[in-house]
């Protein structure tokens, strides 16, 4: 944490310093003598100024006028006033003045706050305005100290906070593309270890292979989704280090749009344990570091809250905390939403929590482990598939599918559909889920509005199946192609059997 409060104090002291005169503008990030670099160096200023293709003076005022925003209005009011930044600008009481509010001696605007804080409390969203007015020295103190600590926190942990996101192709197939999903979940560097032949034993060494790997369920789905063509958008946290870097460039490298993975100062990304048997089974072994992972105020932000209604579809995972899970299926939960596909992976504990928001998943996807995790019967395999899909739908789920072993039953109002196991060597592959959960959403995006049919769920069933490895699993994603070929590989498959019989 040192890093980190290192980082903020540092922060906290540069906008401080900013307040004095005018406050903060581009022009004076430019000429002052101030030593801004703690400013612009962060993360997330870096990254507004490669989007909008401005320096990072000209990024700063729009990045900090967001976060700001977004404070308490206590605290937005004196962050607002003390930097000159105008954002209650067009919505002030007719008794302010925006001139002296503004005005470019510091000294004179906290006065000017001080003497019309109830109107201007009410004005930056407050109704209640019960709570006494600070003096000009305890603005100047306290007041002031604890309200840019708070902005400089948010700036420090931001990533993908500024208000300005690339525009989405227009259309369902801008620059070839199907459309837009945005992904939500967890990116870490698996170590993979693939068994060459037996799980080691006390006595009995066993031998394998051993590689690292960007991964996590997150990553791995929107790489999956880049692959096929859709226009992807990754929500997940990773640390500053050489670990989060690889990541970074990992996925932009798969054409995943990174301007929402939040980068955490002086702090490890976490890793992961994937052990892969030789039949492809994978048994994994999570490493988290608390620090780095995805709070609900990552999906409250401006750009996150863009990202999520304005995508075709929003695939999550279970591996954000659950409270982060369940602000993704609130903010879902709505009229022309975009289609919501959830696998409950890894278990939740006490997923009850999440039975009131059912009704906003589309589509829930998962082995029979993980859906049965959501209906506590006991064991997995206490109740039969079709028993398990209509709890499931009980509590709101429209379509429930069960993917595994390279096969998938599927279940919803006009759906009662069994895949076989498709004709591939391994047991399993420790890429079909992701494989699975990024071809169906291709399959709906490109629907436009028609629900998949028997055809669009055979074809996810054929990525699964596309995947085949043992090891480095998000390059075991497939192309569509590969896909159509699988597709047809089970045909041919199918009729030479029939022509057997």
């Amino acid at each position: 944490m040192a890093g980190q409060d290192d980082a903020v104090a540092a922060v906290r002291t540069v906008l401080a310093r900013l307040c004095k005169r005018a406050g903060l503008s581009p022009k004076r990030l430019r000429s002052t003598e101030i030593d801004v670099r703690p400013l612009l160096g962060l993360y997330v200023i870096d990254q507004h100024a490669r989007l909008t293709g401005t320096d990072p003076a000209e990024a700063a005022l729009p990045v900090v006028a967001d976060l700001a925003r977004q404070l308490p209005p206590p605290h937005r009011l004196i962050v607002d006033v003390g930097l000159a930044l105008g954002l209650l600008r067009g919505g002030l009481p007719d008794t302010v003045d925006p001139a002296r509010l503004y005005a470019p001696d510091l000294g004179r605007r906290r006065d000017y706050l001080s003497a019309h804080w109830p109107a201007l409390l009410r004005a930056a969203g407050t109704e209640s305005t019960a709570a006494p007015t600070p003096t000009t020295r305890q603005l100047r103190g306290r007041l002031e100290h604890e309200a840019f600590t708070l902005l400089a926190q948010r700036l420090v942990t931001a990533s993908g906070y500024a208000s300005v996101l690339p525009t989405r192709p227009a259309g369902a197939a801008g620059e070839g593309r199907a459309g837009t999903v945005t992904v939500i979940g967890d990116a870490v560097l698996d170590n993979i270890c693939s068994i060459i032949d037996h799980f080691p034993g006390p006595d009995d060494p066993a031998t394998g292979t051993f590689r690292d790997r960007p991964g996590g369920k997150g990553l791995n789905r929107a790489v999956a989704a880049a692959r096929l063509g859709l226009h992807v958008r990754l929500i997940s946290v990773v640390g500053d280090d050489l670990r989060g870097r690889r990541v970074l460039d990992h996925l932009r490298a798969a054409g995943v749009d990174t301007d929402l993975v939040r980068v955490v100062p002086g702090a490890d990304t976490p890793v992961a344990v994937v052990l892969v048997t030789s039949t492809g089974e994978p048994l994994n072994i999570a490493c988290p570091n608390e620090r780095v992972r995805l709070t609900p105020e990552d999906l409250h932000t401006t750009a996150a809250r863009h990202a999520i209604a304005d995508a075709d579809a929003v695939l999550l995972t279970f591996e954000p905390p659950p409270a982060v899970i369940e602000t993704a299926l609130e903010l879902t939960a709505r009229e022309q939403r975009p289609r919501l596909l959830v696998q409950p992976a890894p278990a939740a504990d006490g997923p009850q929590r999440f039975y009131r928001h059912f009704d906003a998943i589309d589509y829930l996807i998962g082995t029979r482990r993980e859906l049965a995790a959501l209906a506590p019967a006991g064991e997995p395999g206490d109740l039969d598939d079709a028993e398990l899909c209509r709890r499931l739908r009980a509590l709101g789920a429209r379509t429930v599918c069960i993917a595994e072993g390279f096969a998938a039953h599927v279940r919803s109002d006009d759906l009662d559909l069994d895949i076989g196991r498709f004709p591939v060597v391994l047991e399993d592959s420790p890429g079909a889920p992701a494989a699975f959960v990024a071809a169906l959403a291709h399959r709906i995006v490109a629907a436009d509005g028609r629900r998949p049919g028997p055809d669009d769920f055979r074809w996810a069933t054929a990525a699964m199946a596309a995947t085949q490895s043992t090891g480095d699993i998000s390059a075991a994603m497939p192309t569509a192609a590969a896909v159509d070929r699988m597709v047809e590989l089970a045909a041919e498959a199918h009729a030479h059997g029939a022509r057997s019989r």
